[in-house]
């Protein structure tokens, strides 16, 4: 039962970081919404069994299995991941090709993984550790180029300036309407 609370804990508090730094950049509806697929049965029985505390629950899955129905599941109903992103290419028949990320959902992608970095690293956490766990394996994502440009500017903006340089870089260049 540890287990369970424990992973109730970790996603719910992960969520609450996330809709805190939504609401500061102006993303009320997707700070309130945010990840509410880890509640479901697929995604919190598996985070409840493999639960470890320091990384996600996901990986141990994939490590076990070779892949992870938990994440499968996840990514394909939030728009905050780049994986979401991805259509069948014309120019390569059956190839999956990175599409850019719409403005709104980058911006909260910013803010989850900000989260998960206060979540996973605890009291080791700072502005330059989203950039770290980003660099470890930035060169195997397949993400739009586009989309890795901006996310590398912004995680080098947190890392280099703080949250509050960032955030206000974000709001006013994510998220605000721009006037036509």
């Amino acid at each position: 039962m540890n287990k369970v609370w424990q992973h109730f804990k970790t996603i719910t508090y992960h969520k609450y970081l996330v809709a805190k730094g939504c609401f500061k950049v102006g993303l009320y509806r997707q700070g309130l919404l945010h990840d509410m697929s880890k509640y479901s049965p697929v995604e919190f029985l598996v985070g409840m069994k493999y639960y470890q505390g320091n990384r996600s629950p996901n990986n141990a899955e994939r490590e076990e299995k070779g892949y992870s129905a938990a994440w499968l599941h996840h990514k394909g109903r939030n728009k905050h991941h780049y994986e979401y992103w991805q259509d069948y290419s014309l120019a390569v028949p059956g190839a999956l090709m990175p599409v850019p990320m719409p403005d709104k959902y980058f911006a909260e992608m910013i803010m989850d993984r900000i989260a998960a970095s206060k979540v996973y690293k605890g009291s080791e956490y700072t502005d330059s550790a989203p950039l770290e766990y980003y660099t470890k394996s930035a060169d195997s994502k397949p993400m739009h180029p586009d989309t890795a440009s901006k996310l590398e500017f912004v995680l080098k903006m947190l890392a280099q300036k703080g949250e509050e340089q960032t955030f206000q870089y974000v709001k006013d260049t994510f998220v605000k309407q721009k006037s036509k």
